[in-house]
């Protein structure tokens, strides 16, 4: 672990990052391979192999990847897991207390995420988030999942004013149920639809399976990338999606410490945002 900590990182978090990411991080120096990327891809993509070379790999899961093994997934390189929680204002997804509590006991850093219905009120979505997702400080911020709901029962498509409307009233609700700034989650043609030339504060996770984000997403700045939908990684079986985090190991470090992408940490610790868990 030593020569993590002695390299740059700068002294107005090197304390707190040690003692917030302790459980995660403290098997490092034993896991051969941890801050690698993990090859594997049922389908792979030549237009997105940079995304397999960067450090920091995760994954996300839902209920189609039963009795994920987050010990044998933490050793074998993925670092970090997004789960579903809950969708609408009436699901919870069935794996995620199980989720929720494995990747907690595998010290493998972990976040829930919310996707967005269509046909319920945001307020009532807000609430059934609330009463859901325990509050967990060590938890990575939520992600509220945007998308249009193809393959659901729900055909409504709000016009961009009233989408913008809702997806504003969740986000505020999940920042104040979780006291981190969630994440936003998307994808090409709702991003096209409602989100662009949009200003959040929020992160980005963008999907983009056959090209680098910047080339769908007009430069959306993002802080993760979903790179494919056919991903194979130790721990999970089947297919799973893979993920990977913008930056370096030292940017993780950060970014566990305060809830939000580095490169904005300055701007939003001004509006009270991104401080370290007390």
């Amino acid at each position: 672990m030593a020569p993590l900590f002695t390299r740059s990182v700068s002294a107005l978090f090197r304390g707190a990052v040690l003692s917030l990411t302790v459980v995660a991080l403290a098997a490092c120096g034993s896991m051969g391979g941890l801050y690698n990327a993990i090859p594997g891809d049922n389908r792979p993509h030549a237009k997105v192999d940079r995304a397999r070379g960067m450090p920091i790999q995760g994954i996300d899961v839902a209920r189609y990847q039963e009795n994920v093994d987050f010990d044998r997934a933490r050793a074998g390189g993925t670092h970090f897991v997004f789960m579903k929680a809950t969708e609408g204002k009436d699901y919870v997804d069935p794996n995620f207390r199980a989720n929720w509590e494995r990747a907690r006991d595998a010290g493998m850093p972990r976040g829930v995420y919310h996707f967005m219905t269509w046909c319920s009120l945001a307020s009532e979505q807000a609430a059934w988030f609330t009463q859901n997702v325990p509050y967990d400080p060590s938890a990575l911020p939520p992600v509220l999942d945007l998308e249009w709901n193809n393959h659901s029962s729900c055909k409504t498509k709000p016009n961009k004013a009233d989408a913008l409307e809702k997806i504003r009233l969740m986000l505020e609700v999940m920042e104040r149920h979780t006291g981190k700034l969630p994440i936003i989650y998307t994808d090409m043609t709702f991003h096209r639809d409602i989100l662009e030339g949009e200003y959040f504060p929020n992160a980005f996770w963008l999907r983009s399976t056959a090209a680098e984000p910047h080339e769908r997403y007009n430069n959306r700045p993002w802080t993760f990338w979903q790179y494919t939908q056919t991903g194979v990684v130790p721990g999970v079986r089947g297919e799973v999606d893979r993920n990977v985090f913008y930056g370096s190991t030292e940017d993780w470090l950060m970014f566990l410490y305060t809830g939000c992408d580095p490169r904005a940490v300055a701007a939003l610790q001004a509006t009270g945002r991104c401080l370290p868990a007390k």
